[in-house]
């Protein structure tokens, strides 16, 4: 079987609105595809990995926009690696965001702080595609914070591997 690669002169049924088009990645473009493919309107996939990204897809099925943000697990490896006094810090849900010690601490403001974060961007977007998109969620992360997300309404797993097939399908 031929390898395929995920870039300029695939078609991957997702038309790429941004100011270079070449610079998205392909598991961007595969979130967006598999995003759109899914809901089959405004939409917008967040992806937990190394870094957290966003990705805008309006009907019909043009990508608009991407938003990066740092990882959720880079932030903590920040903290500890970086500050004089913040150590390794499991991640996982604290009970509370009044950290009583160090290490829940940490875990409220980054954990719980990202899930803000998330939450705010995907408000953001939604509201730059007319006020209604559909939110999914994908990556590492996803499950863990699925909880706390209040602007995402569904998670999928396989979402950028369904966009890898997808776009298979149409080469």
């Amino acid at each position: 079987a031929e390898v395929l690669v995920v870039g300029p002169g695939v078609r991957t049924g997702i038309a790429i609105r941004t100011d270079h088009p070449s610079e998205v990645g392909p598991d961007l473009v595969a979130n967006a595809a598999a995003a759109y493919a899914r809901f089959g309107e405004n939409c917008i996939a967040v992806d937990f990995g190394t870094a957290t990204s966003f990705v805008a897809v309006a009907a019909p099925g043009a990508l608009v926009g991407v938003a990066i943000a740092p990882g959720l697990a880079l932030g903590l490896e920040a903290l500890a690696e970086r500050t004089a006094q913040l150590p390794r810090v499991p991640l996982a849900l604290p009970a509370s965001v009044l950290g009583k010690n160090t290490v829940a601490a940490v875990q409220a403001g980054t954990i719980l702080g990202h899930a803000a974060l998330v939450d705010g961007v995907v408000r953001r977007m939604r509201a730059e595609l007319g006020g209604k998109a559909h939110a999914v969620a994908t990556g590492e992360w996803a499950m863990l914070l699925a909880p706390l997300l209040s602007e995402v309404e569904a998670v999928d797993p396989w979402l950028t591997l369904e966009g890898l097939r997808l776009i298979a399908l149409r080469n």
